[in-house]
């Protein structure tokens, strides 16, 4: 168990611009067991020319036969690992070198730990840094239960699919990508893997997700962020029902007004990232 398989899981849909250097980060990093699985979701620009091109033994790609959506294409990009621990990014998004050294280190020494998390590094287009995600407030051995509470009543201290690493007995034991949600896909998974026992949050930058008014969720926020509004009440009446964690009326209501103000807020910080270009 000293020297495991990691398994870093790419899912692919027109990504062709930013692909390469997404997986040149993966490969270039410092822990060197790993496998770097694409899986192209039949994608209409060059995208599995651009994931051909780049070549390492550790890389292996899939092209699905028909289009399986956002969510279908992440359960087949994670059920396409052979690793003992999994880490998913999507294709515009980068890891810094000692990411996965980092947080599988954790994992190894606490095995009670179903989810590992690390700060994120927002960058624009051009891979420049241009602030910071930060997880939990506490760094370190957290209880799981009780950090997704607080995530559901305030925000998602999981963030992006980046900056996490988890056995694969979690995902097992989680499930898949619920497709109920095709914006909070991962916030919900993170959720019922957090509720299965330990997280382990890390307080340093680690990975960097790219901001874009063109992804799937800047499209959302800026054209129907009532659907955005909608998954996320959603998402509080799942959990609510499946009885791990509770929230009552007040705390329910607290949850969709702080997802509404967040959601105005992340319209105006695209708008301004768009107005510097």
């Amino acid at each position: 168990m000293g020297n495991p398989l990691v398994s870093v899981c790419i899912p692919a849909y027109n990504s062709a611009v930013y692909l390469k250097r997404t997986m040149e980060s993966v490969l270039c990093q410092t822990y060197r067991n790993i496998e770097l699985v694409v899986v192209d979701d039949c994608s209409k620009d060059n995208t599995l020319e651009v994931a051909e091109a780049l070549k390492d033994p550790r890389i292996r790609i899939v092209k699905n036969e028909k289009n399986l959506g956002m969510t279908g294409n992440w359960n087949k990009c994670l059920a396409e690992a052979k690793g003992d621990y999994i880490k998913l990014i999507c294709a515009d998004d980068i890891l810094y070198e000692d990411s996965i050294k980092k947080e599988l280190r954790v994992l190894l020494a606490h095995p009670e730990v179903t989810l590992a998390m690390s700060d994120t590094a927002l960058i624009d287009e051009n891979g420049k840094r241009t602030g910071c995600f930060k997880r939990y407030p506490r760094a370190g051995l957290l209880d799981g239960k009780k950090i997704a509470k607080r995530a559901l009543i305030f925000k998602s201290f999981f963030g992006a699919p980046c900056n996490t690493l988890f056995p694969r007995s979690s995902y097992e034991k989680a499930g898949g990508f619920d497709p109920r949600f095709p914006y909070i896909l991962d916030f919900d998974l993170w959720l019922r893997m957090a509720c299965l026992g330990k997280i382990y949050v890390i307080r340093e930058e680690l990975n960097g997700f790219r901001v874009r008014n063109d992804s799937n969720t800047g499209n959302l926020i800026n054209d129907d962020r009532e659907t955005y509004n909608e998954e996320h009440r959603e998402l509080l009446k799942k959990h609510n029902t499946l009885g791990v964690v509770h929230l009552n009326r007040f705390e329910l209501m607290v949850s969709m007004l702080i997802r509404h103000i967040r959601n105005e807020l992340i319209q105006v910080y695209l708008w301004m990232n768009a107005k510097k270009k």
